[in-house]
């Protein structure tokens, strides 16, 4: 990085730059639970000179180090071509109505929460909101170190059942809501896709009007022909650079689509895109009658729903990655 002419190619510095950010916080990962290690070696020193009063305090000590050192073993489990990549996620309402909106709304609170808390760049690429309640859908870029490779434990279809906020007969409701999740594809892996099997409309952007609302055509949709996959971006300012950032997300659906038909080529793919199909939950949330949030893939089950829509979801995607890793060995 101190060679005079490593800016000569922007795109290959800001790869090293990522590569090297990646071995820098790795360091200090190792660092960081070796001093933990030498804290709690020497709080035992103290207990065995009859200083009880650090036992607690080791108890709880213990206890942080094993959590830590649980996060490291599982972030070498990412072993896929794109699992350090940022993560690109939509949530789309199903069928319920407008619990099913609202449930969209919840979920994507819910991952706001857990991308903030693990320090992740959490930003919204496309969002439709309903006017009367909740969302119908939206989609996020996760930017973070392995971003990709813990959210794509997320992706499926989620299940609700709740007293339904929006039925004045106070009855239990069940509502749907689909998660999907791409990498973030970097400009150096070469994909082609031809102009002539893209549609590209563009119409005016929904706001929630007053001086900020958008008065052009600036919202992009793009349709890929030959696999019907269609993606859009309005949240953007320009024309240009909702197209490039629409365009970002096709290309990630492609090579998503492509990693998962085993397909060599882009060119390959042909057919109705389906997303992802109902029916096939991979978590049910239940608030009524009872608590609980269950993993369908893992039978791991939380008891306080609240924590987990606050962003609480590290014990489903540890879980999955532990056994989606004994399952590839």
């Amino acid at each position: 990085m101190a060679a005079p002419d490593f800016w000569d190619d922007p795109q290959g510095a800001q790869d090293l730059m990522r590569k090297a950010k990646g071995c820098q916080e790795g360091i200090e990962q190792y660092q960081s639970l070796e001093k933990e290690h030498g804290e709690l070696e020497t709080m035992i020193a103290f207990i065995e000179e009859g200083e009880a009063d650090f036992e607690s305090e080791l108890i709880q000590g213990v206890k942080d180090l094993w959590d830590d050192l649980e996060k490291v073993k599982l972030a070498t489990l990412l072993k896929g071509p794109y699992d350090r990549n940022n993560a690109i996620l939509s949530i789309h309402a199903g069928t319920g109505g407008l619990d099913a909106q609202d449930w969209a709304k919840m979920l994507l609170r819910m991952y706001t929460r857990w991308a903030e808390s693990r320090g992740f760049k959490v930003k919204i690429l496309d969002l439709i909101q309903d006017p009367e309640a909740g969302i119908k859908s939206v989609t996020l870029m996760i930017e973070g170190e392995n971003a990709y490779g813990f959210l794509r434990a997320e992706k499926g279809v989620h299940r609700l059942v709740r007293i339904s906020p929006f039925d004045a007969s106070g009855k239990r409701h069940t509502s749907f809501a689909s998660v999907d999740v791409m990498p973030e594809i970097d400009e150096q892996v070469e994909i082609n896709i031809k102009p002539t099997d893209l549609r590209i409309d563009t119409y005016r952007s929904s706001g929630a009007g007053g001086q900020h609302v958008n008065k052009t055509d600036s919202a992009v949709r793009i349709t890929h022909l030959p696999t019907g996959i269609v993606v859009q971006c309005q949240n953007e300012r320009s024309q240009h650079s909702n197209k490039d950032t629409a365009m970002a997300v096709l290309k990630a659906k492609l090579v998503e689509l492509k990693e998962r038909e085993n397909k060599e080529r882009i060119e390959d793919l042909q057919g109705e895109y389906s997303q992802i199909a109902w029916g096939s939950q991979i978590r049910s949330y239940v608030f009524n009658p009872y608590s609980l949030v269950k993993d369908h893939r893992t039978n791991v089950e939380v008891g306080n729903t609240q924590s987990v829509m606050d962003g609480d979801l590290d014990i489903f995607i540890n879980e999955y990655l532990r056994k989606d890793n004994t399952k590839l060995n």
